[in-house]
This record gives structure tokens, sequence and C-alpha cells, in this order.
């Protein structure tokens, strides 16, 4: 059985990023839980926060709020769990 670690999924968004031109930044907010992995800049300006989960891994709750949290103020929010970034890019 083939194991898909959430680091691994982490990797290759960084790099089909770095491939369009992109950026993707760690991001951590102090005493703040539930904030995405990643902030992704994009050409042309467009920005998305990105969180990544394995394979049939979901959100946890404070993730959720906090996903919510960032669509209400009109931000794109990604839960990439697989390695098929077409969707994403």
């Amino acid at each position: 059985m083939y194991y898909l670690r959430e680091k691994a999924i982490e990797q290759q968004l960084i790099r089909a990023v770095k491939a369009t031109g992109g950026i993707a930044y760690k991001f951590v907010s102090p005493r703040r839980l539930g904030v995405p992995d990643r902030l992704v800049v994009l050409p042309g300006g467009r920005l998305l926060f990105v969180e990544c989960k394995v394979p049939g891994q979901k959100a946890r709750p404070s993730q959720r709020r906090e996903h919510d949290r960032l669509r209400a103020l009109g931000c794109e929010v990604i839960v990439l769990n697989d390695k098929n970034l077409e969707k994403l890019l």
C-alpha cells in the first residue's frame, strides 16, 4: 500500500507554483489555530490560501472555521488532498 505524506503533497505544490513563476509562502500565524499551510501568489496577482491534506483526510474544525473566515473576506481557500494540481493552477 502506498502512503502519501502531507509533506510530499506540499513539496509538489511548491514545485508546481514555482514552475508558473509564483511563490508558495509557508503561512504561520502565532496563537491562531487552523490557518492554511501555504499562501500562494501566482502571476497576475492571484492570491490563494492552500491547506495540504493526505488523501482521505479532511480539515479539522479549527481549520474549517479559519477557512470560512477567509472566504467570508473574499479570499480563495483550497484544501489540496492529492497530487493533482491542475485544479489549483
